[in-house]
């Protein structure tokens, strides 16, 4: 945790040990700097109040190990790392990407797209759902009863994204607008990062909406530049670890490969850049009934302005997420200054399917989840 003044003119003398008596969210250094920061910190103290109150809210899972992945690690008394290796996950399969001692997406230079849960099939979503989907899952306990999972399964810390992706179409209405005679969804997916480490798991989106086909463009400059305009097709689920399990049969024991194909459910392209300079020529191809930004930091990225102003122009709805209340509530305000309109949903919304294990280290004293909040324009 830094001190709230660092870089606000006298130097820190020490670690910010020293938090505000009434929101709780922040900390200094010293007296001299909490004083020097009230000017501006006066204008948020009330609401990251409130956002404090309400923290219970967001540690709220269904899961066995709910306490562990929440409470335990926003009191560091567990980590990431501690809670994978427990599980014998630890930089194992797509997994070692959820933790610091994971390849980077900087780093990675794989072609390979990892498609192993690394668990055994009763612990993880491998094939056809027994039933098919037939209400609006709105909660994690609705995808586990569902997907006939126990609720120690870890499958929905790797998830996320996908049922993050499901809850933005949902409240975007989208597939009550989707033409008849393609059964296709077109969403442009904004800022992709450590999800170019755990595509496979999008192919989850197959039985979330069967019968459509959804296809992605994933659009940031954390793509690779070698893997600019790849086309990835998920031909299956991902697999579990027995081997004589139907996942490797329904597959003829091929994995998620990078094709040129397009008959499969979940397809995708990857493109290098911002989405204001790229937009032009994805379109040509593939334009959006949705645009989504997971974890977007609109308000912490001046790059996200001309995004705005582009996506305000081509009408579309756009959902983003992002970690806490306070970030999203900023991402807000800066999206209704660029675009004079409203938010297309009401309000900043607690998101269902955020990830069920906190952030560690965060910037402030509020918990944070991956894709904790959503929003839309």
């Amino acid at each position: 945790m830094e001190c709230a003044a660092k870089g606000r003119g006298t130097r820190c003398i020490g670690p910010a040990t020293r938090r505000c008596g009434r929101c709780g969210a922040v900390a200094y250094c010293s007296v001299s700097h909490q004083l020097s920061h009230w000017r501006d910190h006066k204008q948020e103290c009330e609401r990251l109040e409130l956002q404090m109150r309400s923290a219970e809210v967001l540690h709220d899972f269904p899961f066995t190990f709910s306490k562990e992945a929440t409470l335990q690690v926003c009191e560091k008394q567990v980590t990431r790392c501690s809670f994978l290796m427990t599980r014998r996950l630890h930089l194992v399969g797509m997994w070692k990407y959820e933790c610091s001692c994971g390849t980077s997406v900087a780093s990675s230079d794989h072609l390979r797209i990892i498609d192993d849960w690394n668990l055994p099939s009763t612990l993880c979503p491998c094939c056809e759902p027994i039933t098919p989907i037939s209400i609006c899952l709105r909660s994690w306990k609705d995808y586990y009863e569902w997907r006939c999972l126990p609720l120690h399964s870890p499958v929905a810390l790797l998830l996320h994204w996908t049922l993050t992706v499901y809850h933005a179409i949902q409240l975007a209405t989208i597939t009550r607008s989707v033409d008849g005679s393609s059964n296709k969804i077109h969403i442009h997916y904004l800022g992709p990062d450590k999800e170019l480490l755990q595509l496979a798991g999008f192919a989850e989106l197959h039985a979330l909406f069967p019968g459509i086909q959804v296809h992605m463009e994933l659009v940031g400059p954390a793509v690779p530049q070698f893997r600019d305009g790849e086309r990835i097709d998920l031909r299956s689920y991902v697999h579990c670890v027995e081997v004589d399990c139907s996942c490797k049969s329904s597959s003829d024991n091929a994995s998620l490969l990078v094709s040129h194909g397009r008959n499969s459910a979940v397809t995708m392209r990857l493109h290098k850049g911002f989405y204001h300079d790229r937009y032009k020529e994805i379109v040509k191809e593939s334009f959006p009934h949705l645009i989504i930004a997971s974890n977007a930091g609109i308000a912490a990225y001046s790059s996200w302005l001309p995004t705005i102003e582009t996506i305000k122009e081509m009408d579309v709805p756009a959902i983003f997420s992002d970690y806490c209340e306070e970030a999203a509530h900023l991402a807000a305000c800066c999206i209704s200054s660029v675009t004079n309109r409203p938010l297309r949903l009401p309000q900043v919304q607690l998101n269902p399917f955020r990830q069920p294990m906190a952030v560690e280290d965060s910037a402030l004293f509020l918990p944070c989840y991956s894709n904790c909040f959503v929003f839309g324009m």
